[in-house]
């Protein structure tokens, strides 16, 4: 006797029905086509297989972009290299990790061992067209395009209505945020690269409506407490506005928005309702301003993450999403070409690196992956680290047209480092594989527009979906395809 798994007719609405003798001849015609009842079943469950969507699509509800602006040496930190030249060979000791047989050097203790809670892609690499130095290259991994204008050191122009819109804009304009919640949040400085200042960190021609939050807080690159100084008056209800009495405004401009029809119709394609609604919304809350407080957290935390811009800003980043914040891209709190606790390792690299800035990223990112992981929320929020390039593997090289010094690296996009966790992504995984001095992929190469189709694909968004520019011309979110073996 045939049977067929689930009720009979449940699609009908008269579920009480039978089979009939139009659903016989319907099994029986499969049979004719070859089909037998297991092939049946078997294209069934595919069916309902594909109808979940590819590995990792959608899984992610927010992103944190940890951006280390000025590009970390990746032989000094996560993919050193032994029995080479002393010419190429990282001055610090290497240490194992929670993954066998994966080193890290010295300088990363804390993150060797949570490094079973993310995916390592040491394959990055792109060759470059006139993105040799940072603000092009920065523009390339935040928006997913390149420019013509390009000067011989690799800058660009100022920030434009016509740029490319940075990837945390297009996400909140096909993501929308359900939370009366900042969606894109950027701390603590902008990207920038000398007197070119945030260069790939707008909504370009999306518009203003989807720039950032731009939080800034006063005071120098090196003040480590600047975090504590965070002012978001712009959040707040003026004394002498209440929330009940605001809202009444809101009343009275639909009142008068109802009595001018052809107001209404000439600027019904901006959307002023939607965005006085939600700036409404955001206000009244309060939520976003609790979340900005970091003196809610413990001390205890507070250390945890580490007493500086970087640390603290990781830990805001946290609580940002917590609240429903979309995206939030914690910018290196230096400056790309600089001295001091910049990743642009020219000179000075060993006491620059060893005790300023990696330091400040071994404590202020494990923790953002513990502390995520904890509270439950790591399995919907992608963590990405990664900066603009790798250093060059030959120290005192130029590969820039910048002068280094003996045991300072240039820069070096054939072959770098980055990290991407959460949202389903595959944990204590080491995606692609750098030759014997990591200067060039030896299997699986990631460019960095296809890191960023795989933050699209997390969201649930189609990477060659089509955005219109400001001369109304079609263009992908990004010419890259995800790299599906990320996902677990």
């Amino acid at each position: 006797m045939i049977h067929l798994p689930g009720d009979y007719c449940t699609d009908l609405c008269d579920s009480n029905l039978k089979m009939t003798r139009r659903d016989l001849l319907r099994l029986g015609g499969s049979t004719m086509l070859g089909l037998s009842l297991g092939s049946m079943l078997n294209l069934k469950a595919r069916a309902a297989e594909a109808a979940k969507g590819p590995a990792g699509w959608g899984r992610a509800k927010s992103v944190i972009m940890v951006y280390l602006q000025g590009g970390p040496s990746h032989l000094d930190l996560w993919d050193p290299k032994e029995n080479v030249p002393d010419k190429i060979k990282s001055p610090f000791k290497n240490i194992s990790t929670k993954i066998p047989g994966v080193n890290f050097t010295e300088l990363l203790p804390k993150l060797a061992q949570v490094n079973d809670k993310f995916t390592m892609i040491r394959s990055m690499s792109y060759t470059p067209n006139g993105l040799f130095n940072h603000t092009a290259a920065i523009y390339q991994i935040m928006t997913g395009y390149t420019t013509d204008k390009v000067s011989p050191s690799g800058q660009l122009e100022p920030p434009s209505p016509k740029d490319f819109p940075n990837f945390g804009s297009n996400i909140i304009r096909l993501k929308p945020a359900t939370e009366p919640m900042l969606p894109f949040v950027m701390l603590p400085r902008p990207l920038q690269e000398s007197n070119v200042v945030g260069k790939g960190g707008t909504a370009g021609f999306l518009g203003k409506a989807y720039d950032p939050y731009y939080l800034y807080p006063d005071g120098d690159d090196m003040n480590m407490s600047k975090m504590d100084s965070v002012r978001t008056d712009d959040l707040k209800l003026p004394q002498e506005v209440f929330a009940m009495r605001l809202q009444r405004r809101a009343k009275l401009r639909d009142t008068i928005n109802d009595a001018m029809p052809e107001i209404e119709k000439a600027v019904e394609h901006y959307n002023l309702d939607e965005y006085y609604q939600r700036a409404l919304n955001l206000i009244i809350s309060g939520k976003a301003r609790n979340a900005f407080d970091l003196g809610q957290e413990p001390d205890a935390m507070r250390e945890r993450y580490g007493k500086n811009t970087f640390g603290q800003s990781c830990l805001l980043a946290r609580r940002l999403v917590e609240a429903g914040t979309r995206v939030v891209e914690v910018v290196w709190p230096k400056v790309a070409n600089s001295d001091n606790h910049s990743w642009d390792v020219h000179v000075g690299l060993y006491e620059r690196m060893k005790n300023q800035s990696a330091p400040m990223l071994d404590q202020g990112l494990s923790a953002l992956f513990e502390d995520l992981d904890q509270r439950g929320l790591l399995s919907e929020t992608l963590v990405v680290a990664i900066g603009e390039f790798g250093r060059s593997p030959e120290k005192g090289l130029s590969t820039s047209g910048n002068s280094n010094s003996p045991d300072g690296r240039d820069h070096w996009p054939y072959c770098y480092t980055s990290v991407i966790g959460g949202a389903g992504i595959k944990r204590g995984y080491v995606h692609g594989k750098s030759d014997k001095t990591a200067s060039s992929p030896l299997e699986e190469p990631v460019h960095p527009t296809e890191l960023l189709a795989t933050i699209y694909h997390s969201f649930g968004i189609d990477p060659e979906t089509i955005v219109y520019n400001h001369l109304n011309q079609p263009r992908e979110l990004v010419k890259a395809k995800t790299v599906s073996k990320l996902f677990a």
